[in-house]
């Protein structure tokens, strides 16, 4: 029986206290398991169907599901315009990433160009955009430096430049190959999950650290120097020191051409961004400034005159396709594993943000074996290690693109310059494509505005944060993310450990129950005790748990064991003595 009067706030309850088994009883519990056994889920697996067969084929080929219900009417114009707008972000910025993994211009242009065609036949985002990005480039280049120097010494001898390139392209391919099949395993396996443990704190934290190394990276082709190669903990500080050391060495040409550039390329992003609304398509100003560098280094000869660090050659062409150098993946495996977990946490993160935003489903999954896909085949062709780039990501989004076929035409467009006009490109000068990195860096490094933001919020996520841009700056990328991913495992077991408790009161003209402590309006009901845990309870906690309620409660449980024990024997004497009482009654009776 339960009474409640809304209007006073008060209480009363009277049931039966039902035990485990007595509520089994009650609630006529299944005895047998409604789950599958491990056999019959064997055997379900193993079973073959028509409907079964099309279903998986659908699951696992994404593009088979919606590419034959494409609708040119409502999607066509969209894509077009979309793809357009984003192939044209590819060839600045594929070229310009390329140096962040140490790796010649053309390479960037074609890892914009076949993974993201194999991409669009498995991935389940109609709005990523898959290609280069800065941090997963940055952390291929610490690789390719750390294998093959640019002093690179084999059996006594210097090897030549051309040499060291080709090295250096097996090494991204071997490890990028790599990457992409533990991304593939993980999900088979339907190992998705996984990227639930690195936190948006942590990974915001991981891409803002990574920034800065981005940014340390470029700025000896900003001054025209050639600083000395650090590795280990602090080389980020040791290069920057270096750095600083040879600025009187700066080329005044290259500064020059750096500076007007990144001043035509900020001022036209400003103006990009104030009239987005406004302008159908994005001004294209990296490819603009691209075309207008290289056409005035050319004509005016400014690269034999100045000397000039200048892209070089670009070959013409696709070349065929090569397997990997199986015998570096000893040496790269850790770091296939960090590129493959980060770089699938990047994509997730921006494609559950547009599936949301957009209204339709995003496959963990699915997304992982798409993106291990991109990265194996594309290891094949000479790409290194892809994932989804926001700026792109907004600007397909932001120019009308509907589904995946913006991402094929952004790849005809690649292909174009490849073919054709990539030889225009030799004598684009260096300082100009990084000035695309530094200017595209702007929304890692406006992530420094978590730290206020997680100030006010939370406190335990701030930590997060900045213990992992810490250590990605003290200790490089590879070391740095393990360190941060394992504060964060920490933190999760310290909640668990550390949960707040608290006794709910009612608020009184609402259905709310609040901390008594925190609020006070809150009042205790008559009679009975609310009692509230953050976490789960389990063997961790559990004395943790037993002793707050006793505190919180009042309730001292000893005393009422003891009391309860007291009580049984006194009922227990008083039966003993109801049955002496019993059996003389009857001996007399007889």
């Amino acid at each position: 029986m339960e009474k409640m009067d809304c209007s006073s706030g008060e209480y009363f309850v009277q049931r039966k206290v039902l035990d485990g088994l007595h509520l089994d009883e009650v609630a006529q519990k299944e005895t047998r398991s409604t789950k599958p056994t491990v056999g019959e889920r064997v055997k379900e697996s193993l079973r073959c169907s028509v409907p079964r067969l099309k279903h998986t084929l659908l699951s696992w080929v994404p593009v088979l599901g919606w590419l034959p219900h494409y609708s040119f009417r409502e999607n066509a114009i969209g894509d077009l315009i979309s793809g357009c707008s984003v192939g044209i972000m590819h060839l600045p910025q594929g070229m310009a990433y390329a140096l962040l993994a140490s790796l010649r211009p053309v390479f960037g242009l074609y890892t914009s160009l076949y993974p993201v065609l194999v991409y669009f036949i498995f991935g389940t985002s109609r709005h990523v955009s898959i290609g280069t990005f800065a941090v997963i480039s940055i952390m291929i280049g610490t690789v390719t430096e750390r294998l093959a120097p640019d002093n690179f010494i084999v059996n006594g001898t210097n090897v030549t430049d051309d040499a060291r390139d080709a090295f250096r392209v097996e090494i991204a391919c071997s490890l990028t190959v790599l990457a992409g099949i533990f991304q593939i395993l993980l999900g088979v396996v339907r190992f998705g999950f996984v990227v639930t443990y690195l936190s948006e704190p942590l990974v915001r934290g991981y891409t803002t650290g990574s920034a800065c190394h981005v940014c340390v990276s470029q700025l000896k082709y900003l001054f025209g120097v050639k600083p000395e190669r650090f590795t280990g903990p602090l080389a980020l500080i040791y290069t920057l020191v270096d750095i600083c050391r040879l600025l009187p060495e700066t080329k005044v040409p290259e500064l020059v051409v750096s500076l007007v550039a990144l001043s035509v390329l900020i001022v036209a992003k400003e103006i990009n961004n104030c009239y987005r609304q406004k302008m159908p398509l994005p001004i294209p100003i990296e490819l603009i400034v691209v075309i207008g560098a290289t056409i005035i280094i050319h004509f005016c000869g400014l690269t034999s005159k100045y000397s000039i660090d200048v892209v070089g050659e670009i070959p013409s062409g696709l070349n065929t396709p090569r397997a990997p150098d199986a015998t570096l993946f000893s040496k790269v495996i850790g770091d296939a594993f960090a590129i493959a977990i980060v770089g699938y946490a990047i994509n997730i993160s921006l494609g559950k943000t547009f599936a949301l935003k957009h209204g339709y489903k995003v496959d963990s999954n699915q997304e992982l074996v798409a993106l291990g896909l991109s990265n194996t085949v594309g290891g094949f062709f000479q790409c290194y290690s892809v994932t989804s780039s926001l700026s792109r990501s907004l600007v397909q989004e932001s120019t009308g693109g509907k589904t995946q076929v913006a991402g094929v035409i952004s790849s005809i467009i690649v292909l174009i310059t490849i073919l054709k006009i990539g030889s225009l490109f030799e004598d684009l000068p260096k300082a100009v494509l990084s000035t695309i990195v530094f200017v595209n860096l702007k929304g890692m490094f406006k992530q420094f505005m978590d730290v206020p933001m997680l100030w006010k919020t939370n406190k335990v996520d701030l930590l997060v944060w900045l213990v992992t841009f810490i250590s990605t700056i003290l200790l490089n990328l590879d070391l740095g993310l393990a360190v941060s991913i394992g504060f964060s495992m920490l933190t999760v077991i310290f909640r668990t450990q550390l949960p707040r408790y608290s006794i709910l009161g009612h608020v009184s003209g609402t259905d709310l129950y609040l901390d008594t402590e925190k609020y006070k309006q809150a009042k205790e009901i008559p009679g009975i005790k609310i009692f509230r845990s953050s976490t789960t309870i389990y063997y961790t906690n559990a004395e943790m748990y037993l002793e707050a309620l006793q505190e919180k409660s009042g309730i001292e449980i000893e005393k009422l064991l003891t009391a309860k024990k007291k009580l049984d024997a006194k009922l227990k004497r008083e039966q003993e003595k109801e049955k002496k009482k019993a059996k003389k009654e009857a001996k007399k009776q007889v």
